[in-house]
This record gives structure tokens, sequence and C-alpha cells, in this order.
């Protein structure tokens, strides 16, 4: 039995409102070369970044992380916690310099335990 003119256009306009979005790209990880310590001791690193881009920042140090925080923001780009042990970094738009944050990580790895200060220098391109 066909349908009315009414009901085929209302199936039709329903239809087109649930077409599939594929989800956002994902930030990578950021470029970097980073000295990590031990749990314990404090690590610097160095990222690279596009201007108004973004990347992930995991803390990579052998063993369990029980706790990270922010200890210093950006001031010229934001920093998000994600989960514990993985951050991610945003460029402000149109910037292009250094910028510098740091996070607190406590955690026990195969020869240590403690708290440690991981600082971050971000080049901006």
């Amino acid at each position: 039995m066909p349908l009315p003119r009414v009901a085929a256009l209302a199936l039709l306009v329903g239809a087109s409102s649930s077409i599939f979005a594929p989800p956002a790209t994902a930030a990578s990880d950021c470029s970097k070369l980073l000295e990590l310590a031990d749990w314990g001791e404090n690590s610097t690193g160095d990222i690279s970044v596009a201007s108004g881009g973004s990347c992930l920042f995991p803390i990579t140090m052998r063993g369990t992380v029980s706790s990270s925080d922010i200890l210093q923001k950006p001031l010229h780009g934001k920093l998000k916690k994600l989960n514990m042990t993985t951050y991610e970094y945003r460029a402000k738009a149109k910037y292009k310099g250094s910028d510098t944050f740091a996070i607190k990580a406590t955690g026990q790895g195969p020869t240590g335990s403690g708290t440690t200060v991981i600082t971050v220098q971000a080049t901006i391109k």
C-alpha cells in the first residue's frame, strides 16, 4: 500500500536528521623530548605544537601513577587533564613562541616511589 505524500515526506525528513557524523579527529601525542627521572625526582621536557593546535601529553614514567594534577598552568594555551595519566595541551591560536606548564604526579616504579614534578617547555610554531 503506497504511503500518502505527507507521510513519505515526513519519513524523508526524519531520515535526513539522523545521518551519521564521524567523531572529531583525536589529538595525537605531543612531539617531545623528555628526560624522565625515577619517581620522586623532578623531570623536564620540551614539546612542539602548531599555533592553535593541540596534542596529548601522557605521563610515561615506568610504574603506576596514583595521582596527578596541574601544578602550573600555561600562559599561552590551555592544559586539560583527561585522566590520571594523560593531559591535553592546546596552544593559543595565532600565538607563536614559548609556553611552560608543570604537572605534579605521584606514583611507584620498579626502583622507587614518590612525587615528581614534570616541567614542560612548549614551542609553538
